[in-house]
């Protein structure tokens, strides 16, 4: 005899088939700061729309070497900068020019083409909990209908907290433990900072969204699964609920998601795009000076030159 189907157990059967991924990242060097990518990684180019996250420290804390990175190109994405410690100025192309420090969002979206340069700041103010930076450096994808658009930069300095039990959260984009931010986003995102003080943090999840999670400077456990600094856990869609849990009593944790993202990008140096073609184009436009693509930027700083693309002979 076979009676009606359980919606609790359809529930349970479909949660057991959803497994969370840990993947390492890899250590490089950018301007003369040690970071750590985490993403793309190998084998996952995306999470919702963010393409890229990088981590920024210093490798001697004690004798740290300034972040300098002189004006460079970028197309098809928007640059997320948030810091942990010390300071930064940000100039670009637009004639933008802002310090960002702590607990502030850096949004530049680059369309069609944008330059910017980003130079430490040590002041000793009382912004800047170390005399160095460390932070996150992340990319979102453009979609289709903007990434051929105008280029803009926003500064956001009162981003919302959200008070959980356990902890607290920053949210940086879209909506995270009943909080939002105002930026506004060309694609369903989110994106928080948790600040974990004791015991576990719990929070809703999207389950059309797919999450990133991303250890900062403790070992952490999400659901069973743990996470080691310097790695990332992959939520696939479907997770209602997420569950956080520091190896100390305190941490920081990085939460990045969205709404998977309908189209493959390629990525290269510091151009998304959809094809070789066109990473090409705007390679050859930054190295030529294009100005009308890449307007100069006012810096101190030396321009940096592209490299050449492996699929491109010589000239």
């Amino acid at each position: 005899m076979s009676g009606p189907v359980d919606d609790r157990v359809e529930s349970i059967a479909n949660l057991a088939s959803l497994r969370i991924d840990v993947r390492e990242g890899r250590a490089a060097e950018v301007g003369g700061m040690g970071i750590m990518r985490v993403l793309p990684t190998k084998g996952r180019r995306l999470i919702g729309p963010w393409c890229f996250v990088d981590l920024m420290s210093p490798e001697d804390v004690a004798n740290p070497d300034p972040m300098e990175v002189g004006p460079h190109p970028h197309i098809g994405l928007s640059t997320v900068t948030w810091l942990f410690e010390g300071e930064a100025l940000h100039t670009d192309s637009l004639g933008s020019e802002q310090v960002i420090r702590p607990g502030e969002l850096n949004l530049m979206t680059a369309g069609h083409g944008i330059a910017h340069a980003e130079l430490e700041v040590r002041t000793g103010s009382q912004h800047a909990a170390a005399d160095y930076v460390k932070g996150a450096q992340m990319w979102l994808a453009q979609p289709e209908e903007t990434r051929h658009g105008g280029s803009s930069f926003h500064h956001h300095k009162d981003l919302p907290i959200a008070q959980m039990a356990g902890g607290e959260a920053q949210v940086l984009a879209g909506t995270f433990a009943g909080a939002t931010s105002p930026i506004v986003s060309d694609w369903p995102v989110v994106g928080a900072e948790l600040r974990l003080q004791s015991g576990a943090v719990e929070a809703g999840l999207d389950p059309d969204f797919e999450y990133g999670v991303v250890p900062i400077d403790r070992r952490i456990r999400v659901d069973d699964v743990i996470v080691e600094p310097g790695s990332i856990a992959i939520i696939p869609t479907g997770f209602e609920q997420l569950r956080v849990e520091s190896e100390a009593v305190a941490g920081r944790v990085m939460v990045i998601g969205g709404k998977p993202f309908p189209d493959r990008v390629q990525m290269w140096w510091n151009f998304v795009a959809r094809t070789r073609e066109e990473i090409t184009t705007a390679w050859r436009d930054w190295q030529s000076h294009n100005d009308d693509r890449f307007a100069p930027v006012q810096s101190k700083l030396l321009r940096i030159d592209a490299p050449r693309p492996f699929w491109v002979g010589d000239d």
